[in-house]
């Protein structure tokens, strides 16, 4: 009874994941369930929330550095993105990281500027954090969450006729599986495509994509090590430089076409 009931609900949570809606830029099937307007709002309502919780730097200097990366990246955007009045706060904060929101938020964190040493390296980032945005990753990363929540709300209803201990065993094993089987593999899923993303967006600005790789061996060296990559919701760093690596035959010939274009940003710190 047991094994029919978690199959039963594994197939509600995959039935969801297969209604999708939407096609992400690289072709990819997506589940949307929330319309632009509601993420827009979303994105500056966590926006502000973020800038009352965290202060900005007050290094003007270091805010013009990554004003003009990013303004390099979303210069060249899809005219939909590119016309997004992109607004970027450099936090005071030693983590190394970024992040975008929908309705074109950035955040950066002082303590990426001390990983990401070089402009390219910065773009990396930024432009990583921007791919989210044009795959709508968030939208897609909460319809998602709200599917399987809702599938696992189903299987509660039809394990009811199972008792105690046995019941509570069984729905704990279900939740873990939709954690580890759908929700933390598809969140690696995105990262590998915003990575993707981000690569050709950076060398459609003429920033060299081959910093990407070194990028991320900084980030290796500055992290640490990781836990065991089926259980996280990011690549590997290995993983993740083999996926840059590949996709590094598209992304040079748009970084000589940008450089022969004129694109050589001067940003510099």
């Amino acid at each position: 009874m047991k094994h029919a009931l978690r199959t039963l609900a594994y197939s509600l949570l995959f039935g969801a994941l297969l209604g999708a809606c939407a096609t992400s830029p690289t072709g990819r099937s997506q589940l949307q369930l929330f319309d632009d307007a509601q993420m827009v709002e979303m994105g500056a309502t966590a926006f502000q929330e973020i800038q009352q919780q965290t202060p900005r730097s007050q290094d003007a200097a270091a805010q013009r550095y990554v004003d003009c990366v990013t303004r390099h990246i979303t210069d060249t955007l899809p005219p939909a993105y590119a016309r997004d009045n992109w607004e970027v706060v450099l936090f005071e904060d030693d983590s190394a990281n970024a992040f975008a929101l929908p309705g074109g938020k950035i955040g950066v964190n002082t303590g990426l500027l001390k990983v990401a040493k070089t402009p390219a390296q910065l773009a990396t980032v930024i432009g990583h954090e921007i791919g989210h945005v044009i795959a709508e990753h968030g939208n897609e990363r909460m319809s998602t969450t709200y599917a399987t929540q809702a599938g696992l709300q189903v299987a509660q209803v039809l394990a009811g006729t199972q008792g105690g201990e046995q019941q509570q065993i069984a729905m704990a094993v279900l939740g873990l599986g939709a954690q580890v089987g759908i929700l933390l593999p598809f969140s690696r899923t995105q990262e590998s495509e915003a990575d993707q993303i981000g690569l050709d967006a950076m060398a459609r600005a003429g920033f060299d994509p081959r910093e990407s790789v070194q990028l991320w061996q900084n980030m290796a060296q500055a992290g640490g090590g990781q836990g065991p990559e089926f259980l996280s919701t990011h690549p590997g760093h290995d993983t993740r430089i083999e996926g840059l690596q590949r996709r590094m035959e598209q992304a040079l010939p748009l970084y000589e076409q940008a450089r022969s274009q004129g694109r050589r940003p001067g940003c510099r710190l």
